[in-house]
């Protein structure tokens, strides 16, 4: 045990770990791996915080959450204050409790984590939020309507997050989501196991609560385009439509059956409900060998849903080495923990398949690292001669995603980068067109949930003062 010299208190050096389903039960059901802490856990957990008076972990949350201040509840039992902190800052803490990369964020700048492990910030807010959900929700104040229209364009965390501030601040906001369901990629992008999508649904619940309007199946730039919006009496707009477009490495047999990208495959089993055939008719084939190009959270994720939709093996296959891998440590832990196997510095160059057009095998070339890339990590470096053949049923390609062009391109006088991602001020959100402002991956390209987050509580603040000055 260590302690703090000016208070005495005795510290637990390590975090309490995440209580979660057997790894050779899980991977047979499609239910949440992390079981979150129990009552008792929580609150040592919570005690573990030493209140630091500087508090850098602040400096880690891009919502603003006050992490010292709802710790502090915790730890008083006061879980309902607990909760209430967050919310002020939060519209979605159940989501970002299971999805948030804390260990690169808040927690990654806790004072305790200098010399010990640092306080479980994310595991904590997960259990305020389903504490809430099991005990009743309570929902933050909303001023007296404005009469002033806001549209929002895509149901993601970036939009949700900008609804949910702009709602609370009077404005009548709509949002306008493509697919059947609202969620964004927290719908279609995110594994049942990982994140349930009955808690996705009960915190978007909680946005309509507030006054906000979700139109389904409603695209925008064929429905209606911004301008439209904007000339139908919205005051502004927000778009936050994400990177929902698939990228492929363009090497030879990528059009054969059995070749998938992340979203096709995860969207089909996510929000198409592929992973309850029969109950829903949506299946997904799936080999005896899967074999997964790509490092990421995706990759992981359809590494492993494709365990449970029954293959025998299932790869990651990955250009660089595993200090290398982009993905959270948590969830290639999980992965491996599950049998997923891992082929590093490898990466495809041809794929082939039989006279019916389907895979079955896939041509690799080994690598080694070299020198930094922009990106800071090591550079991959072909090996010459080093070819090998993969025996797969299945190819996933699970190598980042863009900005549907849509919008972009209906909307008059949006500039966009060479990539086609929106160009719009980071600390406002503000793009080229006036009362129109974007966030998220269409601006920033694919990155996290809470970023995301971020990006939509900024442009709702500039936003409202944007409206403000426009009518007074």
């Amino acid at each position: 045990m260590a302690e703090t010299a000016k208070t005495k208190k005795v510290i637990i050096p390590k975090k309490h770990p995440m209580p979660t389903q057997d790894a050779g039960e899980r991977v047979k059901n499609f239910n949440e791996v992390a079981l979150g802490y129990a009552i008792e856990t929580a609150v040592t957990e919570a005690e573990r915080c030493i209140q630091c008076k500087k508090s850098p972990c602040l400096a880690g949350c891009p919502v603003e959450v006050d992490i010292p201040a709802f710790i502090k509840l915790m730890a008083e039992k006061d879980f309902a204050g607990a909760i209430k902190k967050l919310k002020e800052k939060n519209a979605l803490p159940a989501i970002c409790g299971r999805v948030c990369p804390q260990e690169s964020q808040c927690e990654m700048y806790c004072t305790l984590g200098k010399k010990h492990e640092p306080v479980a910030i994310g595991r904590l807010e997960r259990f305020c939020a389903d504490w809430e959900l099991e005990h009743g929700v309570t929902l933050p104040e909303v001023v007296p309507p404005n009469k002033l229209k806001v549209a929002i364009v895509g149901s993601g965390p970036a939009g949700l997050t900008c609804a949910a501030d702009l709602a609370k601040l009077g404005y009548q906001v709509t949002i306008f989501e493509a697919l059947h369901v609202p969620g964004g990629v927290l719908m279609y992008g995110i594994p049942e196991f990982r994140l349930p999508k009955k808690v996705v649904q009960t915190e978007i619940d909680n946005v309509r609560k507030l006054g906000v309007d979700i139109q389904v199946d409603s695209v925008v730039g064929k429905l209606a385009t911004v301008d439209e919006l904007l000339n139908e009496g919205f005051q502004a707009v927000f778009i936050g439509t994400g990177a929902g477009l698939p990228y492929f490495m363009n090497i030879p047999g990528e059009n054969f059956c059995g070749v998938y990208s992340a979203n096709e495959f995860l969207t089909r089993t996510n929000l198409m409900k592929a992973y309850l055939f029969p109950e829903y008719d949506t299946p997904i084939r799936i080999g005896r060998k899967v074999a997964v190009v790509g490092g990421g959270n995706v990759a992981m994720d359809s590494a492993r849903t494709a365990l449970r939709l029954g293959a025998e093996e299932s790869w990651i296959v990955y250009r660089r080495s595993k200090e290398e891998m982009p993905a959270r440590i948590e969830e290639a832990e999980h992965a491996e923990e599950e049998g997923v196997k891992f082929a590093f510095l490898t990466s495809p160059t041809q794929i082939f398949g039989n006279e019916q057009g389907w895979v079955e095998r896939m041509e690799c070339l080994r690598y080694e690292l070299g020198e930094p890339d922009e990106s800071g990590r090591r550079r991959p470096v072909p090996i010459s001669g080093s070819e090998y053949i993969m025996e797969v049923d299945t190819v996933v390609m699970a190598i980042g995603q863009g900005p549907n062009p849509l919008v972009p391109r209906t909307t008059t006088g949006l500039a966009v980068t060479k990539k086609g991602n929106i160009v719009a001020d980071l600390k406002t959100g503000a793009t080229s067109k006036s009362g129109v402002y974007a966030g998220g991956d269409i601006v920033t390209g694919a990155a996290t949930v809470i970023l995301a987050m971020g990006a939509g509580r900024v442009a709702a603040n500039a936003i409202h003062q944007y409206l403000a000055g426009k009518n007074t």
